[in-house]
């Protein structure tokens, strides 16, 4: 792969999320809102990414 990183923002706020969504944006790594982090780009981070993709932003 040639870009084996993907960046990845929390722009939508936890508060009234499902409770393992929650636990799926802090297993991203993600701490508050506009929180970058850089992380592999696997198919299970593709996976967490694809379901709370509604809170957050990807590049790359």
């Amino acid at each position: 792969m040639a870009n084996d990183k993907v960046k990845v923002t929390l722009v939508r706020s936890l508060i009234g999320t499902r409770k393992d969504h929650r636990a799926t944006v802090r297993g991203l790594g993600l701490r508050r809102l506009n929180h970058t982090v850089e992380l592999a780009d696997t198919p299970q981070v593709r996976g967490m990414i694809a379901k709370v993709s509604y809170l957050l932003k990807v590049e790359g």
